[in-house]
């Protein structure tokens, strides 16, 4: 058995303050994540909205922010259609590096995941490098 943990970072041309409002503000995750319905804030639920919002459940990721702690740390529960409502964990740590922001995502909670416990870990994994790329080009 391994630690069913994601860890991924990245380095962006910008300052904490800027690469964090990409992580709360709902226009600016809609750029390169998905819209939420509200600013990330803690202790409040969120929704990540589908960009066609006609469907009948508009949701495509929603959760509970536990932390903020502008502009360094936000962590938050995470969850969807295919984790089939089990909750996982999402945080962000936010450092000034040489003029710009060294950002790291680490995703927790796959191990008690009642399925394909590695599926989840590698679609997780595709999912955040493609947010991650995009994330790099808009707040930069």
């Amino acid at each position: 058995m391994t630690d069913a943990t994601l860890t991924k970072t990245i380095f962006i041309n910008a300052a904490p303050e800027r690469v964090w409002t990409y992580l709360v503000e709902p226009d600016k995750l809609a750029r390169w994540f998905h819209e939420s319905d509200k600013v990330l804030e803690a202790g409040q639920d969120y929704a990540l909205l589908r960009e066609n919002k006609d469907k009948p459940d508009p949701k495509m990721c929603w959760g509970r922010v536990l932390v903020s702690e502008p502009p360094h740390r936000l962590v938050y529960t995470f969850t969807h259609a295919f984790l089939n409502g089990h909750e996982t964990e999402v945080e962000w740590r936010l450092e000034a590096a040489y003029g710009g922001t060294k950002v790291t995502l680490v995703h927790t909670g796959f191990d008690s995941f009642e399925g394909d416990v590695f599926e989840m870990l590698t679609s997780h994994d595709k999912g955040w490098d493609q947010h991650f790329s995009r994330l790099r080009m808009v707040a930069s």
